[in-house]
């Protein structure tokens, strides 16, 4: 069946771009016009962080105020679970709403699917239904008293387990900390208080680790196993869903039934830590062989070593293809092309809805009916079951730090400086860990790309395809160093603390399962 008038309009086949090539100019002024929304997601990202941090500040200080020290653990792993249940499930539905095109009032002349390199989704629509849910929770939120009922009983069971350090002395001093006057002098305290910046070290790594990792697994998810970008995500966050949520709940379950004091609530850390580097080392062994691509990373010729490896070859030199215009195809020789008009397809066809191209002068047919058909070509990859079954115990172990990191931070400071201690804490996660991390692994990512975008200007746009080995090789690495940073912090913040006195007894024994009775034992005798 021939092509009908529009659809012979935009396929890419050599006779087509041969006429057509020379309408693409270069217009500069589009790029510059396009690269002033950056400021406005800027923007959007600012007053983003300015609302919302105030709830992993004040609120988990309200939520150690008003339990108990043994449930505390266990309350704070069931919010911040919450509030990692929430990105995480962002990931489902926003996989749903990229098959949606991102003009939605418009039809498209050109006929794209999900799986075409450019698609774009209606990524926008994610950000106004949060808009309008944010919204509604203003009131319920601002309905909460100072205290809740029965706080004040609460605070005088409990029982200090604040670092016992120099600094610490000063804390004792009547009303001091209550006055602004006071702040340096707390943060000065804080910031000489080795177990706590040890804990912010190791925070910071974590969070680092963990928003690398969440920004882009879904790409590299997508590349290893050739999947189109919304099935990428929604494995992505069919994942992290469970995974984070189970293992903050399990880590601040641990430390309630437990009771562990401060000490072990660290090494806890250490430990949960260690097994999710050795789970996250998985990325080494499930890593997938490169897809074939003539252009990129073998010659024409199918020769993978070859000195000078361009998309342009003597089969299609005449074509005049254009290099901003990426619409890759499969051949017959499982070989990817960057469209049909670099393969040298002359024609092409319908046949059985699926867009075919008869002859093609860069690749042998080999008796086939087709010499090439639209679309990547399908990876033979079968790590993926390995991959996704190791991903998700390294992602529940490493949820499983989180939560006694943020316990550990709770206790080793002052009472009346917990909420202080949590937004420095933050501070540093923020600027140190969850801004950097994606600038790091993106940059990481992108010095695996072995094809660039490139438009008529010469300006370099997104990456077409990446080496895949390079790609996980370089993820381990960063991912693994920064793990090992997180467990040489948590062992020196458990070498170097040191309870107060009156803790001292409970801490070699409460933390001990089967002497435990024994102390309860002697305290009621």
């Amino acid at each position: 069946m021939n092509l009908d008038e529009n659809i012979e309009s935009v396929v890419d086949t050599c006779a087509t771009l041969h006429s057509n090539a020379s309408r693409l100019t270069c217009d500069p002024s589009t790029a510059s016009k396009s690269s002033n929304f950056l400021f406005v997601f800027l923007l959007g990202q600012l007053l983003h962080g300015v609302g919302g941090t105030p709830l992993y500040t004040l609120g988990t200080a309200h939520i150690d105020d008003s339990v108990s020290t043994e449930k505390s653990s266990l309350y704070i792993g069931i919010g911040t679970g919450m509030s990692v249940l929430g990105p995480a499930f962002g990931y489902i539905l926003g996989g749903q709403l990229l098959d949606i095109y991102i003009d939605v009032n418009r039809i498209s002349k050109v006929p794209l699917m999900p799986d075409d390199p450019r698609w774009l989704g209606a990524w926008w629509i994610g950000f106004l239904l949060c808009w309008i849910l944010a919204w509604c929770l203003v009131l319920p939120l601002t309905c909460f008293p100072k205290h809740l009922p029965g706080t004040t009983k609460i605070k005088l069971e409990k029982i200090s387990q604040a670092h016992s350090g120099e600094a610490s002395k000063a804390f004792a001093q009547a009303n001091f900390g209550h006055s602004f006057k006071d702040f340096f002098a707390v943060l000065q305290m804080l910031l000489k208080n080795p177990v706590f910046m040890s804990l912010v070290i190791a925070g910071t790594t974590e969070a680092m680790v963990i928003t690398g990792f969440v920004t882009f697994m879904p790409k590299f998810i997508e590349n290893q196993f050739g999947l189109t970008a919304s099935l990428a995500a929604i494995l992505g966050g069919a994942v992290l869903i469970p995974g984070a949520f189970i293992g903050q709940i399990i880590g601040g379950l641990i430390i309630t039934k437990l009771k562990l004091q401060c000490r072990n609530v660290i090494r806890m850390s250490a430990a949960t830590c260690i097994l999710s580097l050795l789970c996250a080392l998985v990325f080494v062994f499930a890593q997938c062989s490169n897809q074939p691509f003539a252009g990129a990373n073998q010659d024409y010729n199918l020769n993978s070593t070859a000195e000078n490896i361009d998309l342009v070859a003597p089969c299609n030199k005449d074509c005049n293809c254009i290099r901003s215009y990426f619409n890759p195809v499969c051949g017959a020789n499982h070989v990817q092309y960057f469209s049909a008009c670099y393969a040298g397809c002359s024609n092409a066809s319908i046949t059985d809805g699926i867009l075919v191209y008869p002859n093609c002068s860069c690749i042998q047919q080999d008796g086939s009916t087709f010499a090439a058909q639209e679309g990547k070509c399908g990876s033979s990859c079968d790590k993926m079951p390995l991959f996704m079954g190791f991903f998700l115990a390294a992602v529940i172990f490493t949820f499983m730090t989180s939560t006694p990191i943020t316990t550990s931070v709770l206790r080793c400071v002052p009472d009346n400086q917990r909420s202080f201690s949590l937004g420095i804490q933050w501070l540093f996660v923020r600027i140190l860990g969850t801004i950097p991390g994606p600038i790091l692994f993106g940059t990481v990512i992108d010095m695996s790309c072995i094809l660039w975008n490139k438009n008529e200007c010469g300006v370099q746009g997104a990456c077409w395809t990446y080496d895949n080995p390079k790609m996980a090789h370089l993820i381990t690495a960063i991912g693994t160093v920064a793990k090992v940073i997180s467990i040489v912090a948590l062992a020196t913040a458990s070498f170097l603390y040191r309870p107060p006195k009156i803790t001292e007894g409970i801490e070699k024994t409460a933390d001990q399962p089967l002497q435990r009775w024994k102390f309860w034992a002697k305290t009621k005798s």
